[in-house]
């Protein structure tokens, strides 16, 4: 068999187990919150989030599209104390841990904006991955396979992290593109209407310069 051939005897059955538990760890990470929402101008939008004292949490958010890409975020803990407070960003990313129990509420505001509407996303990680495996910290070294799962492992989430950022980058890039687009095509329009204007000025200007002109004369008589 290939896999006890390259893990040797003794590696095959913890091997095996290594892979079972890497498939079962995809789906029970730390607990996240990854939303892309539409935030009207003159908009509040808020979320909760019970939270353990002790657990490390990290927000991060972009604006995707509309505007100048940017939108008020505020944090508070269940006291009602300001954790973090940023105007106008276009992105960020805060981590902090809990000081206590409760409810912590993260509001995106657009308030400032009259008649522009954004479209946001946020990612909300509430404390940190489990271990691989469940005797990953024990004195022992890790055999070859479970090496490999936990490298695989650490692999596949920054595949996902960067997948997450291009297809963010992608989105707003699209945005600005139609809106470039869009603009140029008013653009376009403006000019051919005002070429249109003054073709039609200048027809009539030049043939006014060559009409001929009628003079009337009148006797006086006496």
């Amino acid at each position: 068999m290939l896999l006890r051939g390259l893990l040797g005897p003794g590696a095959a059955r913890s091997g095996l187990r290594g892979l079972v538990l890497l498939l079962l760890s995809l789906g029970g990470a730390s607990r996240a919150s990854e939303i892309t929402f539409e935030l009207p101008d003159n908009a509040k939008q808020c979320f909760y989030e019970e939270i353990a004292q002790g657990t490390k949490c990290t927000l991060e958010f972009q604006v995707i599209t509309g505007g100048h890409y940017d939108v008020d975020c505020r944090l508070e803990d269940p006291d009602g104390i300001v954790l973090y407070k940023e105007m106008k960003k276009q992105y960020d990313s805060f981590t902090f841990t809990a000081s206590r129990n409760g409810t912590y509420k993260f509001c995106f505001s657009n308030e400032f904006s009259t008649f522009t509407h954004k479209t946001v996303y946020f990612d909300f990680q509430v404390g940190e991955d489990p271990p691989l495996f469940p005797s990953e910290n024990r004195v022992t070294a890790l055999t070859q396979m479970e090496s490999a799962c936990v490298s695989i492992h650490e692999a596949l989430k920054s595949v996902i992290d960067y997948q997450t950022h291009f297809r963010l980058r992608e989105a707003q890039g699209r945005s600005r593109a139609e809106d470039l687009n869009t603009r140029v095509a008013y653009w376009s329009i403006g000019e051919a209407i005002i070429l249109l204007v003054v073709s039609i000025g200048q027809v009539f200007l030049l043939k006014s310069f060559f009409s001929d002109k009628r003079t009337t004369t009148t006797r006086v008589g006496s």
